[in-house]
């Protein structure tokens, strides 16, 4: 533990030695905070990857201000995927009691142990968005009497601190992906770290994600959800209050809000070029290169969908929303054979 000398009381409780860059991605960058603790560092679309993070979720429902699109699993799945796959140990706490929430938070801060924490967004006080979003995850490395040090994602700042009582209030949310004042540590042994316990991780984690994928249990999710997709956004102008303003909000959401660009395509790409790069079988390699390939195509039609969905939205154009989904049908072709392809991987 340690006096933080810039701008923070000297009687703050702050654990030394955390890095406070910040990531892509909120699960990944609050992750990466906790296993690089622990002795094990990866990079952010390793993390993504290895955790099966890949995914597509269309929803819609009446207490919806806008229609979501998604491209990860639910939150909390990567985390528990990866540390199951890698041999890591994972605690978590979850309560109904504001003030047990915070004496387990502030007990193991206390031993020099940073603390994942699933909250709402929205009563952050640092936070760009004003939009409810329970399902996000933060990284707490210390506190004072008024304070918790957090880190999240770059685009938040990184290194970042609100208030404790906005904190309790995030942690307390209900609704949507919330959870009950959520809490998690890892401790990583020494197995975890070796090269080549990553590297015979890759195939199940790819193996895994592509069948999710392929096989959703409701057409809302995965490649029919994508095309669930589809058929709805050309019906967008009727279904939201003010195109003008709500759309932009859409595509801002797929493209910057924690994602990596691209519905988390970009990042799946990176994991997909770089397993390619370091698993041992040949064959392997060549339909995870082929992979990345797919994924850096649709990743480009991601983004172009996301532009289009902003016109319209700017311009009144609802030719643009057909534009939009029809990427999005592309996408779901590219997706599917990608995917396809990857599934194989376990029987070759």
């Amino acid at each position: 533990m340690s006096r933080k000398s810039s701008g923070t009381p000297v009687d703050a409780t702050i654990i030394d030695g955390i890095p406070t860059a910040g990531g892509l991605h909120c699960e990944t960058t609050a992750l990466g905070v906790l296993l690089t603790h622990g002795g094990l560092s990866l990079p952010e679309p390793m993390l993504f990857g290895l955790g099966a993070g890949l995914s597509f979720i269309y929803w819609d429902s009446k207490q919806q201000a806008l229609p979501f699109l998604g491209g990860r699993v639910k939150p909390f799945a990567l985390t528990q995927a990866l540390t199951d796959r890698l041999g890591v140990e994972l605690r978590e706490e979850e309560t109904t009691s504001p003030r047990t929430a915070w004496d387990q938070l502030r007990t193991t801060i206390d031993r020099g142990i940073p603390v994942g924490l699933q909250l709402d967004s929205r009563d952050l006080e640092y936070f760009g968005s004003r939009v409810h979003f329970a399902g996000h995850v933060v990284a707490m490395y210390g506190y004072d009497d008024d304070t918790a040090y957090l880190v999240d994602t770059a685009q938040q700042g990184g290194e970042v601190s609100t208030s404790l009582a906005s904190l309790a209030r995030a942690r307390a949310a209900r609704g949507p992906m919330s959870a009950r004042h959520r809490a998690f540590t890892v401790e990583v042994p020494a197995a975890a770290t070796r090269p080549e316990r990553i590297r015979e991780s890759i195939v199940p984690a790819i193996t895994a994600c592509a069948k999710e994928f392929l096989t959703p249990p409701i057409a809302n999710l995965g490649n029919q959800g994508i095309l669930t997709a589809a058929k709805r956004i050309p019906s967008w102008f009727d279904r939201v209050d003010d195109p003008a303003r709500d759309l932009p909000v859409i595509a801002m959401l797929m493209e910057r809000a924690g994602t990596g660009g691209a519905l988390f395509r970009n990042l799946y790409r990176d994991f997909l070029s770089e397993s390619a790069e370091i698993v041992e079988r040949r064959s392997h390699a060549d339909v995870i290169g082929e992979g990345a390939a797919r994924f850096a195509e649709s990743a480009l039609l991601w983004t172009q969908a996301s532009e289009s969905i902003a016109r319209a939205g700017s311009t009144g154009d609802s030719d643009l929303l057909t534009e939009a989904a029809d990427a999005l049908r592309d996408i779901e072709g590219i997706e599917t054979a990608a995917m396809t392809s990857l599934a194989s991987l376990e029987t070759a």
